[in-house]
């Protein structure tokens, strides 16, 4: 007896039931929010630099108050960022490989500076900085003035930028191999030469990116700098408050033309911090 046609035919199979509606109607909905959100602010701020002329615009962004709060931006922001890689992977190490009373308080910590208001930092840290400040009052009289200067701006910088390396370092050190580091030992490795040689050259890729978000979120960072930093022109006077200060001489497209700076650093800040996430996940074996 011949099988019926029926039980020949293969059964259809179904389309996976989508949890969301088609990729048309997402995609066109994450343009539009995209537009409204990102690119139509970013676009009126690009639109209005250019009623500058060339002279103009080069006049803007090369002045020697401009000059200046770009050298003690980036120049803060960098050395904020590379003493938060230092103590960001200690504290991170703390956190992953030792057990102690009160870890959990400590691990949550690390995160106030996200949920801080970063005014509410910036005149935290000036109450306790300042020459009549708790630390302060003690500092001033050997000659160490940690507020309404630089060091008060790193200072401030630090704080806001430990929790990147910290978060970002944290679950790879979790993930990392114990066995490597017992072989290591086993073979007659030191401690150094085991964190040289085995633990290092894993968590580099992170703690890489981890500087990169520091290094981006302290660019542009203006509350808790405002309070601390003294804002003396030439000495103590940050990049966002150049922008703040030609707002309120209604020298809109001056403000424009230095923003635009900023925004194309940011933009080469985020396809470095891009690229060096890929070069993790690469590193890692995760799929990119």
């Amino acid at each position: 007896m011949l099988p019926s046609s029926a039980a020949t035919v293969p059964a259809k199979r179904r389309a996976p039931a989508r949890v969301l509606p088609g990729f048309k109607i997402t995609l066109g909905y994450t343009l539009m929010y995209l537009c409204l959100i990102v690119l139509i602010p970013l676009s009126a701020l690009v639109f209005k630099t250019f009623t500058l002329t060339w002279d103009q615009f080069w006049d803007a962004v090369t002045g020697p108050r401009v000059m200046a709060s770009y050298r003690l931006t980036f120049g803060a922001s960098l050395i904020a960022a590379l003493v938060n890689v230092v103590f960001g992977l200690l504290v991170a190490w703390v956190l992953v490989r030792y057990q102690f009373f009160g870890k959990k308080v400590v691990d949550a910590l690390v995160d106030l500076p996200f949920a801080l208001p970063t005014a509410v930092a910036g005149i935290s840290l000036t109450a306790l900085l300042a020459g009549n400040g708790w630390v302060g009052q003690y500092l001033e009289p050997m000659g160490i003035q940690l507020a309404f200067n630089a060091n008060g701006i790193v200072i401030a910088l630090i704080f806001i930028g430990l929790p990147f390396v910290v978060r970002t370092v944290q679950p790879v050190l979790e993930d990392a191999e114990k066995e490597l580091e017992e072989a290591a030992t086993c073979l007659g490795a030191s401690r150094w030469q085991t964190f040289a040689h085995v633990i290092f050259p894993s968590i580099a890729p992170a703690l890489l990116t981890g500087f990169a978000m520091a290094f981006a979120r302290a660019i542009g960072e203006y509350g808790s700098v405002i309070f601390i930093a003294g804002n003396m022109p030439m000495i103590s006077e940050i990049t966002p408050l150049i922008i703040i200060g030609k707002l309120e001489q209604y020298d809109y497209a001056g403000a424009t033309a230095v923003a635009t700076v900023m925004l194309i650093i940011s933009f080469i800040l985020l396809l470095i911090i891009n690229g060096l996430q890929t070069w993790q996940r690469r590193h890692s074996g995760a799929p990119v």
